[in-house]
């Protein structure tokens, strides 16, 4: 194990995938080694097969017995490892990203713990991201509602902030569902700027608790890059889990002393609970999506496009990142978008005006 930090340029492996190509190249990644295979090639020699991640992106990296960092990758521990890798990086085609040269060293609990918290660009967005979901949350009118959204991060903030919104299709990295509610919180404002008879502290609360389940089912591990899978999430998933959890946090809400004076506030305190709930059950907008009810008020059917409509952004935005454009201006389809991706129009940007010469 090599103990030297090499003085190449830090990337993310998203930045080292767009830069890595036939001609070698010096930089470096940290990543966190997410599972250790060792295989043997058709020559019965053995090699190690490792997937990396740095929690936004992943690849593969197989270490033959030829190279120099076999011996280091053999010592690796067969849990949780966190290291560095440096060398003269290419993309070996069939065989993926590959580091000529390459160095291996272990990063230290301060590196670790910087890597968990992303680039310094993830953590000033997912800070400013959490900031407004609190400040919205902040300036709900109904006091049970606002209560009911204060005891949920209270109790949960840490566990939300470091939960993606799925697995795969959409916001589907640490910290993944902070960004997503944030943005819907934005949208689900500005609709009820069109729409007044919207209740919006209804809305923005049910913008909140929508995939509160999720976090038990795509929680990250503390101190991991890992999504567990968790028993609970399999087998109820997270509506019914959102459903349970809402009802258990209004009930611990309800037997404050100081809740007494609520006794007759309008709408009752009950119904203001079914309607919360009815926007957790029918998120999704159809029952072949696993919506146990459909959207039956007016809340509950602009949360449904308002989810909808972030994540399929997210999908497009995912798409342009990472597809194969396979025509001047059209990208190959990304699961679970059924069509290939065509490049947007820019905006009009008006011209500027260039004075013409004037005879004097």
């Amino acid at each position: 194990m090599d103990d030297m930090l090499i003085d190449y340029d830090l990337l993310t492996i998203t930045q080292l995938k767009q830069v890595a190509g036939a001609t070698p190249q010096p930089y470096r990644i940290q990543a966190q080694v997410d599972g250790i295979a060792e295989k043997l090639t058709q020559q019965g020699k053995p090699y190690f097969e490792l997937r990396l991640t740095d929690g936004h992106d992943n690849f593969l990296w197989r270490v033959f017995d030829s190279n120099h960092a076999f011996e280091a990758v053999r010592h690796l521990p067969r849990n949780t490892s966190w290291i560095e890798v440096a060398g003269q990086w290419v993309d070996a085609g069939k065989y993926g990203l590959e580091p000529k040269h390459a160095a291996v060293r272990r990063l230290t609990p301060e590196e670790v713990h910087a890597l968990l918290g992303g680039t310094e660009e993830q953590r000033l967005a997912n800070a400013a991201d959490y900031g407004e979901i609190t400040t919205r949350i902040a300036v709900i009118k109904d006091p049970r509602l606002k209560a009911v959204a204060d005891l949920f991060l209270e109790k949960f903030g840490e566990r939300f902030r470091r939960t993606a919104a799925a697995r795969e299709f959409h916001h589907a990295r640490r910290g993944g569902l902070v960004e997503h509610v944030a943005q819907m919180m934005r949208s689900a404002a500005a609709v009820c700027s069109v729409y007044h008879k919207l209740n919006e502290d209804l809305l923005i609360t049910g913008v909140l608790f929508h995939d509160c389940g999720k976090l038990w089912e795509t929680a990250y591990a503390e101190n991991s890059f890992s999504m567990p899978y968790h028993l609970s999430g399999e087998m109820l998933g997270h509506i019914t889990l959102g459903l349970e959890l809402v009802n258990k946090l209004w009930r611990d809400v309800m037997d404050r002393p100081e809740t007494t004076e609520w006794q007759h506030l309008e709408p009752a305190s009950d119904l203001v609970r079914m309607h919360l709930l009815h926007l957790i059950g029918s998120h999704h907008g159809e029952l072949a999506f696993g919506s146990p009810v459909l959207p039956k008020t007016p809340e509950a059917i602009a949360l449904h496009y308002i989810d909808n409509l972030d994540a399929k952004l997210e999908m497009f935005r995912r798409g342009y990142d990472t597809s194969a454009e396979i025509a001047p201006g059209i990208f190959e389809r990304t699961r679970p978008l059924s069509q290939n991706l065509i490049e947007p129009l820019h905006r009009f940007v008006t011209p500027s005006v260039i004075p013409s010469d004037s005879a004097t």
